[in-house]
C-alpha cells in the first residue's frame, strides 16, 4: 500500500485550536461499517446510539507535563519533550543521588553536549529559582537522556504538550481540557483524544442507560504521531508503547465476547492495547494497524478526525474500509466538522 492512497484534503480553518465550550458538546458522526452509510449527531447522543449493553473501554492514562523550556548557559533556547522515566540502577555513576533520568527528544540551534547543563525557564505563576538539567547522553535523531530533579519539582516547571497542528501557546484551561475525566495513571506525552468528549454527566448517563464501563491504560509516546516518511505503509515501524490491562477488564472482554454483547474502544489506543494483549498484563506494543488487519476483540470504535497519511488514519481505515473512511472524511469536510484532538469525533459501529 502507498502511504499517499490515505491523504486527503483538509482546509486549515477546520484544524480545532480550541475544544468546544463543554466538553461534551461536539459533533458526533456515526458511520456504519457494513454499506458505509453516514449520519450527523452530537456527542450528547451517545446513550442512544450505542448498542444496548455494549461494553465501553477506555484509556485511563494521563498527560504528563512534558514539554519543558530551558536556556543553555550561551543564553540559547532549548525545547525538551520527556517520553519516558529511565529506571536508573543503583550504582550508575550518572546518577546523582534524589535524581531521575528521562529520555527526551530535545530541540535546539545547535547540538547539545553530553554533560551540559541546561536552565529550566519556569512557567508564569512558578517561583523562581528555576532547577537545571543535565545532558547525561546523546541519542540518535534528537533524543538524549536527562538527569531531572524528581518529579513532583520537575512538573512545576513543564507544559502540557499539545501537539504542534495547535497553533498557539498552551494555556491554564488546557491542563483540564487536554486530559480525560478519568485519567489517573501517568504517562502519556499525547492525549488519547476520543475520550476528551466523555464527560462526568454524560458518563454518568451512559451507566444509567446500561453501558459497561472498562479501563485500559497505554501511555501515548512518540509512536503514535510519528509522520509516515516512507513511500509505501509497509516501510513504517511503529515505536513501542507501554500499556496495561487489568484483570477486571479483561475478564469483562471475555464475558461480553461469550455474551456476543459489543466491544467499543474509545480511541485508537484502545485498539491498539486490546488487539495486542493476551488477557491481562503489561507490556509493550508496537502494533501497527493497517488494512487487512483482522480484528480479533474490537466491535466498534468512537475516534476523532486524523491527519492525513497518518497511522491513526490507515487504523481507522482497516477498521471500516479506506474508500468509506475517506468518503467519510468528504462528508466530514464538506459539513464543517472541526478535526484533530481538539475537534469532533466519529462513532464506527
Amino acid at each position: 500500500m502507498r502511504v499517499d492512497d490515505f491523504d486527503y484534503d483538509l482546509p486549515p480553518e477546520l484544524i480545532a485550536q480550541h475544544p468546544p465550550p463543554a466538553r461534551d458538546g461536539g459533533r458526533l458522526m456515526l458511520l456504519e461499517r457494513s454499506g458505509g452509510a453516514v449520519s450527523h449527531h452530537r456527542i450528547v447522543d451517545l446513550p442512544e446510539l450505542l448498542p444496548g449493553r455494549a461494553l465501553l473501554v477506555v484509556n485511563d492514562s494521563r498527560v504528563i507535563p512534558a514539554r519543558l523550556r530551558a536556556r543553555r548557559a550561551s543564553g540559547g533556547r532549548v525545547e525538551v519533550l520527556l517520553v519516558e522515566r529511565v529506571e536508573v540502577r543503583a550504582g550508575c555513576e550518572s546518577a546523582s543521588p534524589g535524581s531521575e533520568q528521562w529520555h527526551c527528544l530535545a530541540r535546539s540551534s545547535k547540538s547539545l553536549r553530553a554533560g551540559e547543563l541546561l536552565t529550566l525557564e519556569p512557567p508564569p505563576g512558578v517561583p523562581a529559582p528555576p532547577p537545571s538539567v543535565r545532558v547525561v547522553a546523546l541519542r540518535e535523531a534528537g533524543r538524549a537522556v536527562i538527569e531531572t530533579p524528581p518529579w513532583p519539582e520537575l512538573s512545576a516547571h513543564g507544559a502540557m504538550p499539545l501537539p504542534p497542528y495547535i497553533r498557539r501557546p498552551d494555556e491554564p484551561a488546557d491542563r483540564e481540557r487536554y486530559q480525560t475525566v478519568y485519567a489517573c495513571d501517568e504517562g502519556s506525552i499525547a492525549a488519547p483524544t476520543a475520550g476528551l468528549h466523555l464527560s462526568d454527566h454524560l458518563l454518568g448517563q451512559l451507566d444509567r442507560a446500561g453501558i459497561e464501563r472498562r479501563a485500559v491504560t497505554l501511555h501515548v509516546g512518540p509512536g503514535t504521531f510519528v509522520p509516515v516518511r516512507g513511500e509505501e505503509v509497509e516501510e513504517h515501524r511503529m515505536e513501542a508503547e507501554r500499556y496495561h490491562v487489568p484483570a477486571p477488564t479483561a475478564a469483562a472482554i471475555a464475558e461480553a465476547c461469550a455474551a456476543r454483547r459489543r466491544i467499543v474502544a474509545v480511541g485508537t489506543t484502545v485498539v491498539r492495547c486490546l488487539e495486542s494483549a493476551h488477557g491481562a498484563g503489561a507490556g509493550r506494543t508496537a502494533l501497527f494497524v493497517t488494512p487487512g488487519h483482522r480484528f480479533q476483540v474490537v466491535d466498534g470504535l468512537l475516534t476523532n478526525f486524523h491527519l492525513p497519511r497518518s497511522t491513526l488514519l490507515m487504523l481507522v481505515a482497516a477498521f471500516a474500509g479506506r474508500e468509506q473512511i475517506l468518503a467519510a472524511y468528504r462528508t466530514a469536510v464538506e459539513a464543517r466538522y472541526r478535526f484533530y484532538s481538539y475537534g469532533d469525533a466519529m462513532l464506527i459501529l
